[in-house]
């Protein structure tokens, strides 16, 4: 037993929120091709500042700053490979001295530190992460995800959370990583998606089930940057084609992403109602959190419906 899996025993849980528009609400500017990550260079004072507010707001898992990063993107800011891997292994150390900061603050649940891995499209910087369909060869993906998955794994996280993947092939890229780096350490493979039923790039949300049940280096599956409307609809279809599989949901605010501008747009919510938590843990959802908009104060209500489960 992991961890991770004796965090999803006991649970429910929360989970940590949104890490860049946290870093935004907190006057930081995030413009540019590396958005979270070139605080990693900046500023790593404040990305552990936002991983203790999580924490202490009663995450049980908080996710790193290495969503975006990655060897290329850091050397198309004049950062070399040394540097650029040193700053993804930076990213998963901010997330472990934040526990500990919380933990001497007083914070008493379990505290886990992901490392993000973030689809190939996040890099791009154009919104490819909600789309999907790159273009890009099955190798050229699988070689992408190992250097970074190397990289992260020597930094020694709990769990890797591989998050906002848009489409199957890519998943099936990821899993195929996982292998070649040899991973050992827990693992969720969570989705965006575009309604209740398929992922971002348009496929059955039952075939990305597919491909996480397939793999033994995946502890659970998710749903993440998406809709909060389209949460419960997924879930009861993940459930259904695969009942004994641990879910993780942390939907965003309910805005569209503007890949053009790099902004949010339309109405969104700062918290998730309480009736649809409440649904989600009933319906099977192990762990619950945010995505992008959705900060500490969120984080606290879902932490606070969990304890009552």
């Amino acid at each position: 037993m992991t961890a991770f899996d004796d965090l999803v025993a006991a649970g429910p849980a929360a989970i940590d929120g949104g890490l860049a528009s946290e870093l935004e609400a907190r006057g930081h500017d995030l413009s540019g091709d590396l958005w979270s990550a070139r605080l990693l260079r900046d500023d790593p004072a404040a990305i552990r500042g936002v991983h203790r507010a999580y924490f202490e707001a009663g995450a049980t898992v908080g996710i790193s700053a290495s969503y975006q990063a990655s060897r290329s993107g850091f050397e198309r800011a004049g950062l070399g490979a040394d540097e650029a891997d040193r700053l993804l292994a930076l990213s998963v150390a901010l997330v472990r001295e934040a526990r500990e900061e919380a933990a001497s603050a007083g914070a008493s649940q379990p505290m886990l530190v992901a490392a993000s891995v973030g689809p190939y499209g996040a890099t791009l910087h154009d919104g490819s992460e909600y789309r999907g369909r790159y273009g890009v060869p099955h190798d050229r993906l699988v070689d992408f995800h190992v250097e970074r998955l190397r990289v992260l794994l020597d930094a020694c996280p709990d769990l890797l959370a591989i998050e906002t993947v848009p489409d199957v092939d890519e998943a099936w890229a990821l899993v195929a990583a996982l292998d070649d780096a040899g991973s050992d350490v827990p693992a969720w493979l969570s989705f965006s998606c575009a309604d209740e039923a398929t992922t971002c790039a348009g496929q059955p949300i039952e075939d990305a089930v597919a491909v996480v049940a397939s793999s033994s280096r995946l502890a659970a599956i998710g749903v993440n940057c998406t809709k909060p409307e389209h949460v419960g609809g997924l879930l009861h279809r993940i459930r259904a084609a695969a009942p004994d599989l641990p879910v993780v949901l942390y939907p965003n605010a309910g805005r569209v992403w503007d890949g053009v501008s790099s902004v949010w747009l339309g109405d969104g919510t700062d918290t998730l109602p309480e009736p649809a938590v409440r649904g989600w843990f009933d319906d099977g959802a192990a762990l619950v959190g945010g995505c992008c908009g959705l900060g500490p104060s969120a984080v606290r209500e879902v932490a606070a419906l969990s304890a009552t489960r």
